[in-house]
């Protein structure tokens, strides 16, 4: 458990914006802090996870380098993306968005599982 005490972004850190929502590059950052704690849970068991994981990181930050100033936010991505009729296409940051929320709470409840006390992996997830 002391590897995950050693994250420098933390989601909890994240400074939520009053009307516009949550940051896009601080989102991104705390989801890619994740990724080498995925390794260290179990190279071969979360290999899927991390692959489906970092590919809808990616996803989303390929919208967000489009143009970061238009979307510095979660939300406005998803707000362009439903005004324009992509929310809902394969590969949407939208849908990498909803794949990245379920992988997210999959792993807290995994990770609260072990802290729990459960010792079988298989039990956890």
């Amino acid at each position: 458990q002391c590897f995950l005490l050693v994250l420098d972004t933390r989601f909890s850190d994240i400074e939520l914006r009053e009307e516009e929502g949550i940051p896009t590059e601080e989102f991104l950052e705390s989801c890619y802090a994740i990724v080498p704690v995925l390794d260290k849970l179990g190279p071969t068991v979360f290999a899927p996870v991390k692959m489906d994981f970092v590919g809808n990181i990616k996803k989303i930050n390929q919208k967000f380098i489009t143009n970061k100033e238009e979307f510095d936010t979660l939300q406005k991505i998803v707000l362009h993306e439903v005004n324009t009729g992509v929310a809902q296409v394969r590969n949407s940051a939208t849908e990498a968005l909803l794949w990245l929320k379920r992988g997210l709470k999959f792993l807290k409840g995994f990770l609260t599982e072990v802290k729990n006390g459960e010792k079988n992996i298989q039990t956890a997830l």
